[in-house]
């Protein structure tokens, strides 16, 4: 008799993260300290295919989902930015109603507004700073 095993597919709800391994082969992966790498994957999980330079997450939101300080979060961001996996593309402001937008983000791994991927993080090097976008850095899209 033939036994019949369930096939175990994969639920289309179903998401994941993937850092792949050229990623982390690379010296600024290897020199990022836990917390901004778990930052990095937050920000990704918000990545859908298409909304590369529209990801945000706030720092009150990250700090909740990786259970740190709401002031550990801004170094965390700034690692990211000086290490070149992560670059502005909107700055945190205040709306029209007066309330709090975060900033939006891009990651350089990926392609941003039809141009190609920078990733710039595979050509950082040790002792090599970039410093946090100031207002008006912040490429147009």
């Amino acid at each position: 008799m033939a036994k019949h095993y369930k096939r175990h597919k994969r639920s289309q709800t179903a998401k994941f993260v993937m850092i792949e391994r050229w990623v982390q082969n690379t010296e600024a992966w290897r020199a990022l300290k836990p917390g901004p790498r778990a930052l990095y994957i937050e920000l990704k999980a918000f990545f859908n295919g298409r909304n590369n330079g529209d990801l945000f997450l706030s720092h009150r939101d990250a700090a909740k989902a990786l259970n740190v300080s709401k002031n550990t979060i801004g170094g965390y961001y700034s690692e990211l930015v000086e290490k070149g996996f992560i670059k502005s593309t909107q700055l945190a402001h205040l709306g029209s109603e007066g309330k709090g937008e975060a900033a939006h983000w891009a990651l350089t791994e990926l392609p941003l507004y039809g141009r190609d991927a920078t990733k710039d993080f595979a050509r950082w090097t040790p002792g090599q700073t970039k410093p946090h976008p100031k207002n008006g850095d912040a490429p147009a899209k």
